[in-house]
């Protein structure tokens, strides 16, 4: 599980950063292309340090969730917001990319936590 946060916290920073990228070389850059970039560092970090003290995995990879649960809901709800005029913009593809990633790793988080539960009763 630790592994899968830094994979898709990994994920997060890259859309962040090709966002950011490609805002920059157009000349329209802004600090707030970087938003998955900063939902994905603490994902990274939290996956990374669960891999190393192994008693504060189990907190540590359910407050992943609960960071992925918000960057899923900001930007899902950002979507729906102004589902009426939406384009395939860059902004558009990178929190489409945002929610998806953040989803993804929600529903193998939830798979995760309820095989542990299994196992362990």
């Amino acid at each position: 599980m630790s592994l899968l946060s830094i994979i898709f916290g990994a994920l997060l920073v890259l859309v962040g950063l090709a966002g950011y990228i490609h805002g920059t070389s157009t000349g329209h850059g802004s600090v707030t292309a970087l938003i998955p970039a900063f939902i994905g560092i603490p994902l990274a970090l939290l996956g990374v340090v669960a891999g190393i003290k192994d008693g504060w995995r189990k907190h540590l990879m359910h407050v992943a969730v609960v960071i992925a649960l918000l960057g899923f809901i900001a930007t899902a709800g950002r979507l729906i917001s102004k589902l009426g005029e939406l384009s395939m913009s860059p902004a558009v593809l990178s929190q489409t990319a945002t929610a998806a990633i953040c989803l993804v790793f929600i529903i193998l988080s939830i798979r995760s936590f309820a095989a542990a539960r299994r196992d362990r009763i």
